[in-house]
């Protein structure tokens, strides 16, 4: 094993550990308030934020409007990693930049954020796929990074539910059904609503709107970047790629 690779599977261990761990205090506080903060939002507001969503979603289950690069083979961890971290800068700033501008507009242009932003994490997570040599014209490849994104935006407590069934996934996407219209994607979107909610709802005040929403962006990235090398990292050491 490379000094890199010990240093990524050390960064694995902690991963896997804050992933496990049970919710805390101020986790229950924040799904709380969050319960709270949903009650004032129209009914409206919160139905826009779904079909959007929804649309999104199932159109990445489908493969609708998203190319895919070829899966990188033959490449140490190393440079895959410098190539996955090169393009979290990239989405990192685009997602910045469009939080800024629909920050700018209030509650319409916030609305529009949404299925964009989803857009973005989206792409991020095919193209992530493809550089730890993952095919995702499989459809399997496809629920696995609808799964990574899950892992990214929920509770601590469905969280931890989803990174065990992903530490198993090698078993797991055997029994997937063929038909991917199968899939239960109802309880992602649920938590990744109510997950940034309590962010975003802030980037539709107006004035204060545009800083907010370019710093949320930019951290939503982030952590989607963050997790995703991580189940990917987690799928080499399944597979024997990562050693011990």
């Amino acid at each position: 094993m490379s000094p890199y690779e010990a240093q990524a599977m050390y960064e694995l261990q902690r991963w896997q550990h804050e992933m496990l761990r049970d919710p805390s205090m101020f986790n229950a506080l924040a799904r709380r308030a969050q319960v709270k903060l949903n009650s004032f939002i129209p009914e409206k507001v919160h139905r826009a934020i779904t079909t959007a969503m929804k649309q999104m979603i199932r159109g990445v289950l489908f493969g609708a409007g998203y190319v895919s690069q070829k899966p990188l083979e033959q490449v140490p961890l190393e440079v895959r990693e410098g190539q996955v971290r090169g393009q979290i800068k990239y989405y990192q700033q685009a997602a910045a930049a469009e939080g800024g501008v629909t920050g700018a507009g209030g509650i319409l242009l916030g609305l529009v954020d949404f299925p964009l932003l989803l857009g973005l994490k989206l792409k991020l997570l095919y193209d992530v796929a493809a550089l730890y040599g993952y095919d995702i014209k499989d459809y399997r490849e496809r629920v696995y990074l609808l799964h990574v994104f899950e892992l990214a935006f929920s509770s601590q407590e469905h969280r931890r539910n989803v990174y065990l069934y992903l530490a198993d996934w090698e078993s797991q996407k055997l029994l997937l059904p063929e038909d991917i219209n199968a899939f239960d994607w109802r309880s992602l979107q649920q938590e990744y609503r109510d997950y940034i909610d309590l962010a975003k709802m802030a980037q539709m005040i107006p004035i204060i709107g545009a800083p907010i929403g370019a710093v949320v962006n930019y951290r939503l990235i982030s952590r989607l970047g963050e997790t995703a090398m991580n189940a990917y990292r987690l799928r080499w050491k399944e597979q024997g790629l990562l050693q011990h």
